[in-house]
């Protein structure tokens, strides 16, 4: 009777009548029950959610298996890829006795797919190649981004009306150090204490180590052009299939704010430029943070804030945001609460914390007569988990006990060859992996240093009223000389003529026809 009542609670529980995406098959009494499906409706995906698991249980198989699933349902996917475990999903899997009898007690078919997938990169990753510029950031970005205090942002914002005022682009981080120099240190401080306000030297130095530190984690890298746009993340195939786009950071752990800015930045330029749908238009996009416990360990409170605004207010632009991580502790609460899927895969109780962190996880799972949650936590196999998700109506489901769908795609990553073949087919990597460095900021400086070191080498003796002139050019000259021959602008332009602005220095540049965002 107990299984009756739990195939009627189930079946009826996950029974939507719109389009939804196959997770497993209901498991009772540690075995599976044939024809009860675990679904989720795509209706509730942008209501964000949560798949966590110890080390070895089958979460990122899960990541794997719901991309595919939402791509197979025109949803666009970007997945953060820490560990770099998920480039497989590009090639077809390999049939087995193990994933047969597992989709048999599932009841549904699996056939081996490839599925259209764009490799992405914000460091020296193989793929597209993400970047923005610094005016695309605007003042209060990219303050928040150093981490400056309200006088340091005061200054951020005199430079950006300077350079906006003077037609001078901010493109990348030597762009935006120069301008500094020469309007804390150089001629431009009488002009802009008069007609902008002062810049500290205090400020000054404290926004010179703070763009050194961005540069250290590889910012000089991020910030240039050409700029992503992220209407790009919702590519489609010649099946109409959604493309899968994986970030891949295997490379980022250690630099926490370089990944901050790459958040900021995204999550900031997905809100602004997606059409706000509601809740009844299809789902667009849905970001997959793997290994998430690293973001939020090393999260700065800048990015913290950005993360739990975008939470509660991206939905309505058709997009969800699904975190993957060892334990729903490592989640913080105030974000926690916003998830409505919850994809729990085991536990492990090696000590007394870890028996007390169990039972809050229990405890925050919809309450079930069916299966005594914090034992069960830690008695999942593989590719087993328990599942609660929002149905149509935006109501948690039941907790179910779940045999996972096997993924249909490689469960292994791309080698090396295989990657640099998926970079060179793709037309839109092409396109952004060309690397721009037209005239901005630093280039106009640099032009008025050598015309005022010409002027002065070219010129006769004057009148003392000329020479009077000729001092104040000068002066000029030798300040934006200064400027570009400072140890900090010498060693930033070597490392750049070295790296990939130096290699491609001088080529015929394009423009795109379309706007640009942010990125």
């Amino acid at each position: 009777m107990s299984e009756d009542k739990f195939k009627e609670s189930i079946k009826q529980a996950f029974d939507y009548k719109g389009k939804s995406v196959l997770l497993g098959g209901a498991v009772y009494d540690k075995k599976a029950v044939p024809g009860i499906e675990v679904r989720l409706p795509l209706a509730t995906i942008n209501r964000h959610g949560l798949i966590a698991g110890a080390t070895g249980t089958g979460k990122t198989k899960s990541v794997q298996l719901f991309a595919e699933a939402l791509s197979d349902n025109g949803v666009n996917v970007l997945v953060m890829d820490i560990k770099g475990d998920v480039s497989g999903i590009a090639k077809a899997g390999q049939d087995n006795p193990k994933i047969r009898e597992r989709m048999d007690l599932i009841g549904a078919p699996w056939a081996p797919t490839e599925y259209p997938v764009e490799l992405m990169t914000i460091s020296n990753e193989k793929g597209l190649r993400l970047r923005a510029t610094v005016s695309e950031f605007g003042p209060v970005l990219f303050s928040k981004i150093l981490e400056l205090n309200e006088n340091q942002e005061g200054a951020v914002a005199i430079i950006f009306k300077y350079c906006d005022d003077k037609k001078m682009p901010l493109l990348d981080i030597k762009d935006f150090r120069a301008v500094l120099q020469y309007l804390s240190d150089g001629e431009g401080k009488n002009e802009i204490d008069k007609n902008y306000g002062s810049i500290s030297p205090a400020s000054s130095g404290v926004i010179m180590r703070k763009l050194l530190e961005l540069e250290q984690q590889g910012g000089d890298m991020f910030f240039g052009e050409r700029s992503f746009e992220v209407e790009d993340l919702l590519q489609r195939d010649i099946k109409g299939r959604a493309f899968i786009n994986i970030l891949r950071l295997t490379d980022i752990q250690d630099k926490p704010k370089l990944f901050s800015t790459f958040m900021l930045c995204l999550l900031a330029e997905i809100y602004n430029k997606f059409p706000e749908i509601g809740d009844k238009g299809d789902p667009k996009l849905v970001i997959v943070i793997d290994e998430a416990h690293l973001i939020f360990k090393e999260a700065s409170k800048t990015l913290m804030q950005q993360l739990e605004t975008i939470i509660k207010l991206i939905r309505s632009k058709g997009v969800g945001i699904y975190f993957c991580t060892q334990a729903p502790t490592d989640i913080p609460e105030i974000i926690l609460s916003q998830l409505g899927t919850k994809i729990q895969h085991a536990l492990r109780a090696f000590t007394a914390k870890d028996r007390k962190d169990i039972k809050l996880v229990a405890e925050n799972f919809p309450v079930t007569e069916f299966y005594t949650t914090d034992q069960l936590i830690t008695e999942l196999g593989t590719g087993e988990a328990l599942v609660t998700v929002l149905n149509e109506k935006g109501i948690p489901t039941p907790l179910v006990h779940t045999l996972m769908c096997a993924p249909q795609s490689r469960m292994d990553v791309l080698s090396p060859e295989e990657q640099d073949e998926k970079v060179s087919s793709s037309r839109v990597a092409r396109f952004y992996n060309e690397v721009i460095d037209r005239e901005s900021a630093y280039e106009i400086l640099s032009k008025k240093m050598a015309e005022a070191e010409e002027e002065e080498a070219d010129t006769p003796v004057k009148s003392t009223r000329q020479a009077e002139k000729e001092d104040t050019g000068k002066a000029v000259g030798k300040t934006i000389k200064d400027i570009a021959n400072s140890s900090l602008t010498k060693t930033i332009f070597r490392e750049v003529t070295r790296g990939l602005f130096g290699v491609l220095m001088g080529k015929k540049t394009t423009t795109r026809s379309k706007s640009r965002g942010l990125f």
